[in-house]
């Protein structure tokens, strides 16, 4: 059984090639996504964000699936190339166009050219939070510690 349906915008699948998206290899995660832009490229200074179009819409078909669109390991380590907010969370009632916010966290302006591949998603399971009001919380060792409570070694 399919885990979701995929629908290409804007002749996407052209660029997706001719199985469409898919993961690479066959233990891989992870589906690349492409950039599909209104111009040949853009441009993203050192430091700036921009809002990419993949192309593609997806119809999870699973229950408590959702898709996370991660950075590509080798664009982020590499170049620096990054997606904006860490993780990105498509929830499975989304139905509109996946759109990858990158960051360049880089000295140097990078260039994303039509068709390249920018991003991953990775379809992962999810607990529904329910939550339940309290007037108090149960009693823990670190209590209220926040960042840095337990030590830096």
């Amino acid at each position: 059984m399919a885990v979701a349906k995929i629908q290409y915008l804007r002749d996407s699948k052209d660029f997706y090639g001719k199985e469409g998206a898919k993961p690479a290899t066959e233990n891989s995660c992870g589906v690349d996504l492409r950039a599909i832009l209104d111009s040949p490229q853009v441009i993203i200074e050192a430091g700036g964000r921009y809002p990419v179009p993949t192309g593609i819409a997806i119809e999870i078909l699973q229950e408590n699936i959702a898709c996370f669109l991660y950075s590509r390991s080798g664009l982020g380590a590499k170049k620096g190339l990054t997606i904006a907010q860490g993780v990105g969370v498509i929830d499975p009632d989304y139905r509109g166009e996946i759109i990858a916010y990158m960051l360049n966290t880089s000295q140097e302006a990078i260039s994303i050219e039509q068709g390249d591949r920018i991003a991953q998603i990775v379809f992962q399971p999810y607990v529904k939070p329910l939550l339940e009001e309290s007037e108090t919380l149960s009693e823990t060792k670190r209590g209220t510690g926040g960042y840095g409570h337990t030590g830096l070694k």
